[in-house]
């Protein structure tokens, strides 16, 4: 976690009115390229949501969790015990549902979830739908306003027709039908450009089950915040004037995660000069060498030599760091004369298997966009330490 979150107001606000629904009509999708601050930014929405009286579930959706139906549901029913564990089960409901023994103190713990669902006839959906309605009705009774269900990575879930296992259908079905019943359970999902396509491609009402809020990179006031506030303290050792804030922001993009990286860096370059008595700088050509072994140089690995010409010609396009298509990577690979020019057949296949690699991103409208923020920037440092190394013809 940053020691400031900074530009991320309006991300919050619009977080706060969907916690204001009193039948959930929308649900939460924080997206954007790695580096951008999804994570941190979720996060920082569990203690908002916790003051409005709602309770927080959740974790990481690795691929495990997407290998079958019943896999997702026990992702869910684990995530919920955690704040159910304590809740007793009506006389009247344990009765209902068939328990058997002692049960004056039953609680909902993760025990009880899984004996509600294993008892439920019909499908893994009805099983989980009768679970959460049984637990909607125990937390009514309560404080609680609501259940977020908040899950980071959220771009794993995936369907498996192949293997008749639909877990991401099953996830939206479930949800979709129990807020149709006023059931106050929402959905806060983070991940790559790739989720929300992949949610409308699974269940077409999934483009209106969800207010997708796009994360991009913080303006320049609010990158200025994000390096200063945290230095303001007078115990700081490190003070960082005009001259060298501009440059960690011209550097960064303003990239959350490039901000962090590149002021950790800095921190520790201005602290040792001050202790010689040397005047410290920001030391760009070292960072950025870091940052191209750090960050970008295992991403590049997993390209072809082939693919890494259309890249380098992605790189030359004057929108390349937002989105491009295939037509204007067409045009500018006819213009390069430093490659073989691309057709806009072969240049389809070879964006979709960079896609593949996360190099690159397609969204819903058929455009394109790299796959980490200042790729291009990396990619032309790349293009000419090779064009140095060229033997003269």
């Amino acid at each position: 976690m940053p020691p400031y979150l900074a530009g991320r107001e309006e991300e919050k606000m619009e977080f706060r009115r969907l916690l204001g629904q009193d039948t959930i009509f929308e649900n939460m999708i924080l997206t954007g390229r790695r580096g951008v601050g999804k994570t941190v930014l979720l996060d920082t929405l569990k203690p908002l949501a916790i003051e409005a009286d709602w309770l927080w579930v959740g974790t990481d959706l690795s691929e495990t969790a997407s290998i079958s139906e019943e896999n997702i549901a026990t992702r869910l029913l684990t995530d919920l015990s955690v704040v159910t564990s304590t809740v007793a089960l009506p006389t009247k409901q344990v009765q209902g549902l068939g328990f058997k023994g002692e049960t004056n103190s039953l609680t909902l713990s993760f025990q009880t979830l899984v004996q509600i669902y294993t008892q439920t006839p019909g499908l893994v959906a009805d099983k989980l739908k009768t679970v959460l309605e049984s637990v909607w009705h125990c937390l009514s009774s309560q404080q609680a306003r609501g259940v977020i269900f908040a899950y980071d990575e959220a771009q794993n879930l995936s369907d498996h027709a192949d293997k008749d296992q639909f877990p991401l259908s099953l996830l939206l079905d479930v949800f979709q039908s129990i807020q149709k019943k006023d059931i106050r359970f929402m959905l806060v999902l983070t991940g790559l450009p790739t989720l929300f396509p992949k949610l409308v491609e699974a269940r077409t009402f999934a483009e209106r089950m969800f207010r997708v809020v796009q994360i991009d990179a913080l303006s320049n006031e609010a990158s200025r915040e994000a390096i200063g506030r945290p230095i303001e303290d007078s115990k700081c050792p490190v003070k960082l004037n005009d001259t060298s804030v501009n440059t960690v922001v011209s550097m960064s993009g303003g990239y959350p995660y490039f901000i962090q990286f590149i002021c950790r860096e800095v921190y520790d370059v201005f602290i040792q000069k001050t202790k010689v008595g040397q005047k410290p700088r920001v030391p760009v050509d070292e960072i950025t060498r870091k940052l191209d072994t750090d960050f970008f140089a295992g991403r590049w690995s997993k390209s072809t030599d082939r693919q890494r010409d259309l890249l380098a010609v992605i790189a030359t396009l004057e929108d390349c760091d937002n989105e491009f298509t295939v037509q204007e990577v067409v045009e500018a690979s006819a213009k390069n004369r430093s490659s073989k020019r691309f057709s806009p057949s072969h240049a389809n296949q070879m964006l979709a298997s960079l896609c593949e690699v996360g190099l690159v991103f397609k969204n819903r409208h058929g455009k394109y966009t790299l796959g980490v923020p200042l790729l291009a920037q990396f990619i032309r440092r790349q293009m000419e330490t090779a064009q140095l190394y060229l033997p003269n013809v």
